[in-house]
């Protein structure tokens, strides 16, 4: 059993930690992304949107805009492009719901910020986070 009070207490703590748990998410999901678009050797422009039920769009999309955009749906699953979409929300700090990038800039644009952050605050990124996902 917690006290209350011990709990607050614990707050700023906990908070912090749970903000460095989701730089560190994004850390994992943006050096996968970067893997996966180097990998497949994809390129051009693409809108990034993530879901909005309130304007009816129940699931994040990534649309290519000079490219092939059956390329796009081979590479990335919708689970992916879920996880991309809240990814950017959330370091940019952002309640845009729509980016538009090249491909080639997801690295510099959006996940070098997060390794700068997580040197900042001490996180050695160790060989397993390096790793991305198949």
């Amino acid at each position: 059993m917690h006290k209350l009070s011990t709990l607050l207490a614990q707050r700023p703590v906990l908070l912090r930690q749970l903000r460095l748990a989701h730089i560190a998410f994004a850390h994992v999901t943006l050096t996968t992304c970067v893997a996966r678009i180097a990998r497949a050797r994809l390129g051009g422009w693409v809108t990034l949107r993530s879901a909005d039920p309130a304007n009816d769009r129940f699931c994040a999309t990534l649309t290519a805009l000079d490219g092939r955009q059956s390329l796009i749906e081979e590479h990335f699953t919708d689970e992916d492009v879920r996880d991309l979409a809240e990814v950017v929300v959330f370091v940019t700090c952002s309640e845009e719901l729509e980016f538009t990038f090249e491909l080639s800039e997801l690295e510099a644009r959006f996940l070098d910020p997060v390794r700068a952050e997580l040197e900042r605050s001490d996180i050695v990124i160790d060989a397993a986070e390096q790793r991305p996902a198949a």
